[in-house]
């Protein structure tokens, strides 16, 4: 028996793949996620998970935030990406950060079960016509990804707010928090990615697409 969660802020995408994987995949076990925090809930819910089929651009997710976070925190749940866009750049990035396949949207109902029958047996899947091209891309470099996923869920959100041009005591109300305490986290955010100011997180922020997380 295959268990595994889709995760993806589209339901009708969600219930069509379910259903299809559903009627190729005798005795399957789907758990659907709807953004990143539903999405680690139903990681550390889930016992004995197979595979998890993430879609990058879910609430709370951005870019490669999500991917990381959920590498870094189940490093031993396989992860294949699943997304409308083909760009090879990108999916140079998803299998460097840890994925081990990437799956169009776009593709039939066989195609997901040859790809999660691959990544299930240890091999990393991809369509065949992006084969070449990634193997042509440099190593991408990812490390300012991964000193955001070194961030707690709270300097996460401080960073999100940041980027939206809230003021620190805006932030302190948002979150329920002292001023001092927004300081506290933006020091602490400073830190961790190596920038100095504000203008900086900024940047940061917007070139990794860095959404909002769902309130728990």
């Amino acid at each position: 028996m295959i268990s595994l969660v889709i995760a993806d802020d589209h339901p009708l995408f969600r219930s069509a793949l379910s259903g299809a994987l559903r009627s190729e995949i005798n005795g399957i076990v789907i758990v659907e996620a709807y953004d990143l925090d539903s999405t680690l809930q139903a990681l550390e819910s889930v016992n004995d998970l197979d595979l998890l089929l993430l879609d990058l651009n879910m609430p709370g997710s951005g870019d490669l935030y999500g991917l990381i976070r959920i590498r870094k925190d189940f490093p031993d749940v396989p992860v294949a990406v699943i997304s409308g866009s083909e760009d090879s750049v990108m999916v140079a990035k998803v299998i460097d950060a840890g994925a081990l396949g990437f799956i169009p949207k776009t593709s039939e109902p066989a195609t997901y079960v040859q790809a999660i029958n691959a990544i299930l047996a240890g091999d990393i899947w991809l369509p065949e016509g992006l084969k070449t091209e990634i193997a042509n891309h440099p190593k991408p470099d990812l490390s300012m990804q991964h000193r955001v996923a070194e961030l707690t869920p709270q300097q996460y959100k401080v960073l999100c707010y940041l980027h939206e041009g809230l003021l620190n005591k805006q932030i302190a109300y948002e979150l329920s928090i002292s001023e001092a305490t927004v300081k506290a986290h933006i020091t602490a955010i400073f830190r961790k990615l190596e920038i100095n100011n504000r203008t900086q997180a900024v940047l940061v922020a917007s070139e990794l697409k860095l959404q909002m997380m769902a309130s728990t």
